[in-house]
Parts: structure tokens; C-alpha cells; sequence
């Protein structure tokens, strides 16, 4: 990934856990699960085996962090919005 390189995108769930990003990527975001989603988005917790729900319309900022390694689910064809950069 290039150096300060804008980073907006939609990951859209499925049913399984899945990644991100399919590659590193690692910068500062604001994650949100918009309030159109019709239920939760199930994020992996870093300890590989926690669950942990965001209803819609929750968001939070993250300093730092792999895309790639940050993984989740949900109803089939709710999405997460992406927005931040690699700095």
C-alpha cells in the first residue's frame, strides 16, 4: 500500500468470518456499521475466539491497526464502512 493513501471502502459481511482487507494494511480508520444494516456485525476478538456484536449504527475510530487482521460477519450483505489512511 502506498504511503498516505486514502482508504474508503465498504466490506461487505457474510455468513463467515472473513478479513478486512485480503491484504496489510495498516493506518488509522473510522469503522461504522451503518444504521441500514439489518442486524449486527460480529467482529472475531483479538484472542481468536470472542464475539464481539456492533448494532447499526455503531462506529468507533482505530489508531494503528491491520485491516487484514481485524475479521468479521453478518447478515449477508450488510456492510462496514471504512474510511481513514496509511500515513
Amino acid at each position: 500500500m502506498a504511503a498516505n493513501a486514502p482508504i474508503i471502502r465498504d466490506f461487505t459481511a457474510a455468513a463467515d468470518f472473513a478479513s478486512l482487507s485480503a491484504e496489510r494494511c495498516v493506518g488509522s480508520f473510522e469503522i461504522s456499521a451503518p444504521p441500514e444494516n439489518t442486524g449486527n456485525i460480529v467482529f472475531l476478538g483479538d484472542d481468536g475466539m470472542s464475539e464481539v456484536a456492533w448494532i447499526p449504527g455503531e462506529y468507533h475510530e482505530f489508531s494503528r491497526v491491520d485491516l487484514s487482521q481485524m475479521q468479521a460477519k453478518g447478515n449477508p450483505g450488510d456492510k462496514l464502512r471504512i474510511t481513514g489512511g496509511v500515513w
